[in-house]
């Protein structure tokens, strides 16, 4: 809660892989909130009222995910509302003449892109903004699993994490109204 919170006003693209690593953490947990509230709840420092303003968005998240069934694999809807937000502001970018940098960086990547898809059998109804975060949050598991990550496809990863800092810094803007697209 507490994080999500922090990295939904400062990085949008963060601020998903955190809700998608809660997810994998609740699943893991088989959807119990005493096994969550003794392994993360309990770690944080904070005042007992905080911790159960943590339980109650912990246990409001293992809801959302039995309703919408998705216990066993994909994402709650405000997630993937926020997803489907960011491409959108993409999208707007690629069409808008005051961002040609933009254009720049995201067809430089397309080549990543384009063969992640490949090798990891995503569909094509994956947009290029879920396709980039499913590749950053494979590298997150790869990590933790201290698995070897090739030369390549840390190039890659690389490409991938820089057009997505820019574009969760143009999504804060635009959130701010800072923004200019025409």
């Amino acid at each position: 809660m507490i994080i999500a919170r922090q990295k939904k006003k400062e990085n949008i693209a963060e601020y998903v892989l955190y809700m998608w690593q809660v997810e994998d953490l609740i699943r893991a947990s088989h959807f119990d909130i005493e096994i969550i509230q003794s392994t993360i709840i309990d770690k944080f420092e904070q005042p007992e009222e905080v911790k159960k303003q943590m339980r109650t968005w912990y246990s409001d998240i293992i809801n959302m995910m039995q309703e919408e069934h998705v216990t066993e694999k994909g994402h709650i809807q405000i997630v993937k509302n926020v997803v489907n937000d960011i491409d959108e502001l993409h999208l707007a970018l690629l069409r808008s003449p005051k961002h040609v940098d933009y254009n720049v960086l995201f067809f430089n990547l397309l080549p990543c892109l384009v063969e992640f898809r490949q090798k990891s059998c995503v569909s094509a109804e994956v947009n290029d903004v879920e396709l980039a975060l499913n590749m950053m949050y494979d590298i997150l598991l790869l990590r933790l699993q201290k698995r070897e990550i090739s030369e390549g496809t840390l190039a890659a990863v690389s490409q991938v994490s820089r057009f997505l800092a820019v574009l969760s810094d143009l999504y804060r803007k635009d959130e701010n109204d800072e923004l200019e697209l025409e």
